[in-house]
């Protein structure tokens, strides 16, 4: 067999393309890691416009503050991800952000994730008069209160140019560990755990 498939419409695919397919996959997904880092590196160049810092300052010092609060390593890879999905979805960076990590984190880091955007309007939304407390909807949620708190003591804190934030380096051996993971697993998922953010 080739290297290279017959088939023009999915459903006409045999067993054995799509096994090539799998197979000629592997390699690109062991390197998710790499593009991870890649945009993450490529935001140090994006500047907020109107802040002081960039967003890959932004995102070091929300990691840096998890880590230093005594979060785990889903939690620092959770806040150093957060607004990953920036650069191509800013209207909806929450929701990509979360997409990116969700295979590889339990369900409430991605959960928070993917909520912070409406957790932070509580910040600044009335300066806008939109309803700073749309994120009551969520009030009965069982990571309500992990959202509030990633909001308060990561993100919205973490704006600040003095900041001693830890490099990109110290974050990398965590990042590409939680992307090694295998994607979706039951026993790194943990449907239905919440998990502490800050350490007792």
């Amino acid at each position: 067999m080739s290297d290279t498939i017959k088939f023009t419409q999915m459903k006409d695919g045999t067993r054995e393309e799509y096994e090539l397919l799998e197979r000629l996959e592997k390699p690109f997904l062991a390197l998710t890691a790499d593009r991870v880092l890649e945009e993450l590196r490529r935001q140090e160049h994006i500047s907020l416009e109107g802040y002081r810092i960039t967003r890959m300052e932004h995102a070091l010092q929300s990691a840096t503050r998890a880590e230093r609060d005594g979060a785990d390593i889903d939690w620092i890879v959770g806040a150093l991800l957060h607004d990953i999905g920036d650069g191509l979805a800013p209207q909806n960076h929450d929701r990509m952000s979360a997409e990116v990590i969700r295979p590889f984190v339990r369900w409430d880091v991605a959960w928070v994730v993917e909520h912070h955007g409406i957790f932070q309007m509580l910040y600044y939304a009335h300066h806008y008069n939109w309803d700073r407390n749309a994120r009551d909807r969520f009030r009965d949620h069982p990571c309500f209160d992990s959202c509030a708190t990633f909001c308060e003591r990561w993100d919205q804190s973490s704006f600040d140019p003095d900041y001693d934030s830890q490099p990109l380096a110290h974050f990398e051996p965590m990042l590409r560990r939680v992307f090694a993971r295998k994607a979706h697993a039951p026993d790194v998922v943990r449907e239905g755990e919440i998990s502490p953010l800050v350490a007792a």
